[in-house]
């Protein structure tokens, strides 16, 4: 079946050339996304103040812990769609995308309610400060009724990158990011909205990005290609989406909770520092950002080779993303930690917010190239269909840890440098458990390659 010229063959050819191919789109795409998130931020820190500033930040670990179970669904796509592909089971390919789709659009109507009914009072439980919970609250609410749009495009891309198709999805996000960036201005600066005027402004971008990916799914000729008749849910795809996604939906769900245990210290020290580390925490970004590029090619790589069971692949797979991981961590987080004052600067004029960012940053950022391995190793194991075991290693190894240090060590020692020492002694003990948990699991695969099968009908 021929392949449009979007679409990457991972089973063959030089690995490391590919992995740069793949990753790199992702981490441009990121990149990009980051700068029109950073506008919002900018322009929410200069034009509205410290106040809004926060409010917008500080729902950054709640969304992300409300979400995250919906969005390991979308782990589980990419994971059904790249080993299908790689073994050329083009009708279990099209079941999947079909599937995920209606997915996508169930799950985000059923987010609606849940944040409209919700987000004041997990505020309130987190500890949220009086000045700042009214426009967070808004902010949240606004930003869930898009939610059908944003899990779209998620789970359309993912089966872009699953067949190793990473440009468009970069495109759209270059499109959307345009438009975010200018009804923030028109918002924000023109109608003086405020926080609802940010919120809205990005559910509206990623309605274009939705559209984007949902039109060329239905323009594709290929084994991708999306029939509206088609939608529903087949059982084969739907049983491969639950296994890998819920444990990693999980897993990020309640990885979560740890981030805001770690969110309700940080608003302890009142509405300057949630604004320092809000600022802060999108120039990591930055940095998280394409480190995960590297972990979404480990993912899709490690997923369509063991699909064609290229079992010799999958281990060279592993180290060539450690290298490229590790290096590009170290690289971008060292020169963030050099260039923070002056792009703290960009956020905020309040010398006070300034120095919570540059402390945060300090502790954290030359770190960074543990995170992004620590990753590589869940995508590893997540692409040979293991996704209960590094749920169970993370939960432990990072949630729990973080849970721990929170309650013990800085509960004794309550300063800002202790609460964020948490990330990369967390990070550094997860990962080791990752690649033992990989080591073993590896030598049990065979040690020579299965010739694949002749390509199976398309559906």
């Amino acid at each position: 079946m021929p392949r449009r010229s979007y679409e990457m063959n991972l089973t063959e050819g030089p690995i490391l050339r590919k992995i740069l191919i793949f990753a790199l789109p992702l981490a441009l795409s990121g990149i990009l996304q980051l700068l029109f998130n950073a506008a919002d931020v900018i322009v929410v820190g200069r034009f509205v103040g410290s106040t809004a500033l926060a409010a917008v930040g500080s729902t950054g670990s709640l969304i992300n812990l409300l979400i995250n179970l919906l969005m390991g669904l979308s782990v589980g796509t990419n994971v059904s769609v790249a080993k299908a592909y790689g073994a050329r089971d083009f009708k279990m390919v099209s079941d999947s995308v079909h599937t995920a789709i209606l997915l996508s659009i169930v799950s985000g109507f059923s987010m609606i309610l849940v944040g409209l009914l919700l987000a004041h009072r997990l505020l309130e439980w987190m500890g949220s400060p009086e000045t700042v919970i009214d426009q967070a609250t808004l902010y949240m609410q606004i930003y869930f009724a898009g939610m059908p749009l944003n899990l779209l495009y998620n789970f359309g891309s993912a089966v872009l990158r699953a067949v190793g198709d990473t440009r468009r999805p970069m495109f759209y996000l270059i499109i959307a990011g345009v438009v975010n960036v200018i009804l923030n201005l028109f918002f924000v600066i023109v109608l003086k909205m405020g926080v609802a005027g940010v919120a809205l402004a990005t559910i509206i971008s990623q309605g274009v990005s939705a559209v984007l990916v949902l039109l060329s799914l239905m323009r594709s000729d290929g084994c991708i290609h999306l029939s509206l008749r088609k939608l529903r849910i087949y059982k084969k795809p739907l049983i491969e989406m639950i296994r890998v996604g819920l444990p990693a939906g999980l897993q990020g769900t309640l990885f979560n909770i740890s981030n805001v245990l770690i969110q309700s210290s940080i608003n302890s020290f009142g509405d300057i520092a949630m604004a320092g580390s809000a600022a802060a925490g999108n120039l990591e970004g930055f940095v998280y950002t394409s480190s995960n590029a590297v972990y979404q090619a480990s993912l899709s790589f490690t997923s369509q080779n063991y699909g064609a069971r290229q079992y010799r692949r999958i281990r060279t797979i592993k180290w060539e993303c450690l290298i490229v991981t590790a290096t590009v961590s170290l690289v971008l987080g060292s020169l963030l930690l050099v260039l923070a004052p002056n792009l703290l600067r960009l956020y905020t004029q309040d010398p006070h917010v300034i120095e919570y960012g540059i402390r945060k940053l300090r502790v954290i950022c030359f770190f960074y190239s543990v995170c992004g391995m620590m990753d590589v190793m869940v995508g590893c194991l997540r692409g040979i269909g293991y996704s209960i075991m590094p749920m169970i290693v993370s939960l432990s190894g990072a949630c729990g840890f973080r849970i721990i240090w929170i309650l013990t060590v800085f509960a004794a020692n309550p300063t800002w440098e202790i609460l964020f020492m948490s990330y990369p002694i967390s990070w550094a003990l997860t990962f080791v458990l990752h690649f033992i948990c990989h080591t073993i699991v590896t030598r049990k695969m065979p040690k020579e390659d299965v010739k694949q099968e002749a390509t199976r009908a398309s559906a």
